[in-house]
């Protein structure tokens, strides 16, 4: 059986520079993002030399792109619904290439009580899941599982140290 490859399935379309500025600024008007995920955007446009740069400025000029303001709202929404912990949000926006000081002011804005009360619930939920033969078990499968959702080492042995999430 022969297999028919669509030609121009990864072709890049041509786009003037005021064509990729419009799509774009419409694009941050609705939502937040950040340099990476535009200039990934315009990698698939074939835009004339230096255009991206043009484009970039423009956008961050006119205020669609804030690198602070996307750092703010990533941590926000990550943390409130994705449940994911300091870590593992610091990472991801560190992969998208914002700076570490915009990543660190980001972070401060998490409430502490609300960090440590999600990371509670998400503890006691995934309890009810977790099989293990003796409790030293459960509660290093617990560790590995708030480990992989970005929580801090010690802020986990601080919530599984507490007697109230044993209790039942």
């Amino acid at each position: 059986m022969a297999y028919i490859s669509r030609a121009g399935g990864n072709a890049k379309k041509k786009l003037s520079e005021s064509e990729a500025y419009t799509r774009l600024s419409a694009l941050c008007a609705v939502a937040e993002y950040c340099t990476a995920d535009m200039l990934k955007k315009m990698e698939k446009w074939e835009l004339p030399e230096g255009a991206e740069e043009r484009i970039m400025d423009r956008l961050k000029a006119e205020k669609f792109i804030d690198e602070q303001r996307y750092a703010r709202a990533f941590v926000r929404d990550k943390f409130r619904y994705n449940h994911w912990g300091r870590k593992r949000i610091g990472l991801e926006l560190g992969m998208k290439g914002i700076d570490k000081n915009v990543c660190l002011d980001a972070l401060e804005e998490i409430d502490e009580e609300e960090y440590t009360s999600m990371l509670k619930q998400l503890i006691e939920s995934k309890k009810k899941t977790v099989k293990g033969k003796t409790p030293y078990e459960v509660k290093m499968k617990l560790m590995r599982f708030a480990a992989g959702r970005g929580f801090e080492p010690a802020e986990i042995s601080r919530c599984l140290d507490c007697g109230d999430i044993w209790e039942e």
